[in-house]
């Protein structure tokens, strides 16, 4: 019988270390392959609450700035003021609501975007004319739907808050060039 070589040494652990090793890196690959596929499932789950909790937060300002014509075609809302049901849907127990799982689900950007719109109407200052009020508000409703356009998958948008306002504020371009 002839002695063991170095080389036969080396073909025994490599037959019995193969299989291990890529049975670890199989196993490897399928937690990072099922770590991901849970992630993609979160995000998509995510992203579903987080477009009805956006469109409940939108609604009150879409009655707002919707135009007196195109609310006087419903007939649901004839003899409503649209501005009163506006505010009244802001300040309800449900649109509270949908403001908790806003800033429990929505992205940084669109909280940040939101608590600085609600600051500026909690900080309503007396002294400042009523154009650079609406100009500032505006620009606050702009950065909002700018941000949940960022959190929903654009973000490398070319558009500015006030590219989000033009096609439904008239005036939109004149309030871009006000500075407040």
């Amino acid at each position: 019988m002839t002695e063991p070589t170095w080389l036969t040494y080396i073909a025994a652990i490599g037959a019995i270390a193969t299989p291990l090793i890529l049975t670890a890196f199989g196993a490897i690959g399928w937690k990072l392959r099922s770590d991901i596929e849970r992630r993609h499932e979160l995000e998509r789950k995510l992203r579903d609450s987080r477009v009805d909790i956006y469109n409940q937060i939108l609604e009150p300002f879409i009655i707002m700035f919707m135009t007196d014509a195109a609310w006087a075609l419903d007939p649901k809302n004839k003899s409503k003021d649209k501005m009163a049901l506006g505010i009244n849907k802001a300040l309800s127990l449900e649109y509270r609501k949908h403001a908790f799982s806003l800033a429990l689900l929505g992205s940084d950007g669109v909280v940040i975007a939101y608590n600085n719109l609600m600051q500026h109407f909690f900080n309503q200052d007396e002294g400042v004319a009523l154009d650079d009020k609406a100009t500032r508000m505006m620009a606050l409703i702009g950065e909002l739907l700018l941000e949940i356009r960022k959190s929903m998958g654009n973000e490398s948008t070319k558009l500015d808050k006030w590219g989000m306002l033009e096609w439904f504020i008239t005036d939109a371009r004149r309030y871009r060039n006000r500075v407040v």
